[in-house]
C-alpha cells in the first residue's frame, strides 16, 4: 500500500496555531457575520417574495414589470442580509468578549450578549430606545438559549 504524497497530517504545531486563530473572538465574530449574511440573504429573498409592496406600473411590458420585480427582491434581500450579518457579529462576537471575561459559559453570557446587541442596535433611537433594545434582545436571547439547552 503507497501512501500519497499529497496529504500530510498537520503538525501539533500547526494544529494549536489554527486552533488559536478559529477560538479567537475576532474569527467568531466573522465568521456568524458572513453565516447571517447568507440567512439574511435567503431569509429577504423568501420575504420579499411574499411581500411585494413596490407598485408595478401596469402599463410597461413584461419584461420591464418582472425586471422591476427581481430589482425590488434583490434589493430587500441584500438589506435584510446586512441586518442578519451586522446582528450576527455584533452577537457573537460581544457573547465570545463576555465568555472570555467571565470564564464561564452560562446562560448569562447570552443574556448579556443580547442586552450588548440590542442596544447597539438601538444607539440611533437614543437611551430609551437602547434601553427597549437590550431588555427585548436579551430576553429573546434568553429565551432562545433555555430553550437550546433545556434538556442538558
Amino acid at each position: 500500500m503507497s501512501s500519497n504524497p499529497f496529504t500530510r497530517t498537520p503538525s501539533q504545531d500547526e494544529r494549536a496555531a489554527a486552533s488559536k486563530v478559529t477560538d479567537s473572538c475576532a474569527f467568531k465574530a466573522g465568521f456568524s457575520g458572513v453565516a447571517g449574511y447568507g440567512i439574511g440573504l435567503v431569509f429577504g429573498l423568501v420575504l420579499s417574495g411574499i411581500e411585494f409592496s413596490s407598485p408595478v406600473d401596469t402599463s410597461a411590458s413584461t419584461k420591464q414589470q418582472i425586471k422591476t420585480v427581481f430589482r425590488d427582491m434583490g434589493t430587500k434581500s441584500l438589506s435584510s442580509a446586512k441586518n442578519f450579518a451586522i446582528m450576527a457579529a455584533i452577537y457573537s462576537g460581544s457573547e465570545c468578549m463576555i465568555e472570555s471575561y467571565r470564564a464561564k459559559n452560562d446562560i448569562y453570557n447570552s443574556i448579556a450578549a443580547g442586552c450588548v446587541t440590542g442596544g447597539t442596535l438601538a444607539v440611533k433611537t437614543g437611551p430609551r430606545g437602547m434601553a427597549m433594545g437590550c431588555a427585548g434582545f436579551a430576553a429573546f436571547s434568553a429565551a432562545i438559549d433555555w430553550y437550546m439547552h433545556k434538556d442538558d
